[in-house]
């Protein structure tokens, strides 16, 4: 047996139930009907609002809404759509969606309004909760050291952050997708190319270093890392990856290699000159292990203060210091004249090798022998260009009478053999009665920092 259904029980049934405002006025803005859902949002009941201006829940601000609503309808326009502010009987305010439409009596003429009105204030927290979300990622995304990117599942970059742009002076327009390609160095483009596309098939973590172009076309080497960010089935929904510019740490990382092997060089040769030193102290002296001793600290010295430059140009007046530093109280007897220039590190060894020998032999048989002597170093450059030349002098005076030797021992070969054969100097050594003196003569580029 069917029940038939009354259509204005039925609707009326539709209105009471919906989630929606549902307010009917006619065209002075008096309030005809007030479902229960309005009851809900706005806080006044039905018994409140009938009969009532509907202008009550407006802000005073907006009462030109109702203006407009109302010549709209008056107009016959089928409804009118808008997202605004409406009062609760509390004074506070809510958002609300509201469809306004025209209705009509059996004559087809307007007699007023219908209106819906959705509560959107849970919408609206939701969006400034995403809008600070969003807010709170560009400003991390935009400030972090590296530049970043986001991609769909298949690899088409879609986003860059800040420093991404400002580094490489791109537009979206130029790298979405895969524009990206054309900032890598042509060199490394067919590798990374390939291993990025294996990375995407097999959805593991990807991390390569490359030269990536630069917005005034000089490269940078950047260290390129990037993972998959799966959903909770475990699909890949997108690809967020970083790179981080390494340029000056691989710099530090080649110097230290460089370094090490100049060391491994230089010590190769310290070896073999402790070997030459050795076997020539021995035949050449009866006190062999003292000679030897101040020899090798000779090297040692000069060792040191290249270390302490960083095995670079090294002040002519430190390095001779070092090697006089063993006479102690005889540095006094000791006068150096000069204007401040710098040994290449390539000379400083031949140089601080012939000081040593000289002032080792000083001490023993010269000037350096007794208070009253003196020991002079000064050099000079004269002449320029081609004709240029360096030179550096060592005088002795107020010593023991001097003779030329009968015999000149492995000294006497350090002071002139070294010096001619690295530095490709001319060495001038006399004997006058009145001090020992020793000349060398070069071409300042062979021992100097000169500058261009």
């Amino acid at each position: 047996m069917s029940t038939s259904i009354d259509p204005a029980q039925l609707f009326e049934a539709i209105v009471n139930s919906s989630d929606a405002a549902i307010v009917s006025k006619d065209l002075e803005s008096r309030v005809l009907s007030w479902n229960p859902a309005a009851e809900a949002i706005f806080g006044w009941t039905a018994e409140e609002m009938i009969g009532q201006s509907i202008r009550r829940i407006i802000p005073a601000d907006r009462q030109q809404e109702e203006d407009l609503i109302l010549d709209r309808i008056k107009q016959g326009e089928s409804a009118t759509r808008m997202e605004t502010v409406r009062l609760r009987k509390d004074g506070s305010e809510v958002h609300v969606a509201v469809l306004v439409s025209p209705v009509r009596d059996n004559q087809g003429r307007i007699i007023g309004a219908s209106k819906l009105a959705r509560d959107l204030t849970g919408e609206i927290r939701t969006k400034q909760a995403l809008s600070e979300l969003e807010q709170r990622f560009s400003m991390m995304a935009d400030n972090i050291a590296q530049l970043a990117w986001i991609t769909d599942p298949h690899g088409w970059v879609y986003w860059y952050n800040r420093r991404w742009f400002d580094f490489t002076g791109a537009t979206i327009e130029d790298v979405q997708g895969w524009g990206w390609k054309e900032l890598v160095h042509p060199d490394h483009l067919e590798r990374v190319t390939e291993e990025v596309r294996h990375a995407l098939d097999a959805t593991t973590d990807w991390e390569d270093t490359f030269p990536l172009r630069r917005f005034d076309g000089t490269y940078r080497w950047f260290l390129c890392r990037a993972v998959p960010a799966r959903d909770a089935d475990g699909k890949t929904v997108c690809w967020f990856g970083t790179a981080t510019d390494v340029t000056e740490q691989r710099d530090a990382e080649r110097r230290i290699e460089l370094l090490l092997m100049e060391v491994n060089h230089r010590s190769k040769n310290l070896l073999t000159v402790i070997q030459s030193l050795a076997r020539r102290s021995a035949a050449d002296s009866d006190d062999f292990i003292p000679r030897l001793e101040q020899r090798i600290a000779g090297l040692a010295a000069n060792q040191d203060v290249l270390v302490h430059r960083n095995w670079s140009d090294v002040p002519l007046r430190e390095l001779i210091a070092a090697q006089l530093r063993f006479l102690e109280r005889g540095n006094d007897q000791v006068v150096i004249e000069g204007d401040d220039v710098v040994v290449v590190p390539s000379a400083a060894e031949a140089v601080s090798m012939a000081l040593h020998e000289l002032a080792t032999n000083a001490e023993k048989y010269g000037a350096l022998s007794v208070p009253e002597g003196r020991v002079t170093i000064s050099w000079a450059i004269t002449g320029s260009g081609d004709a240029a030349e360096f030179a550096l002098h060592w005088r002795e005076s107020g010593g023991p009478l001097v003779s030329e030797p009968e015999n000149k021992g492995f000294g006497s070969r350090i002071i002139e053999e070294v010096p001619r054969g690295k530095l490709r100097a001319t060495i001038e050594v006399a004997y006058p009665r009145d001090g020992y003196t020793f000349v060398l003569r070069c071409p300042p580029r062979n021992v100097l920092a000169v500058p261009d």
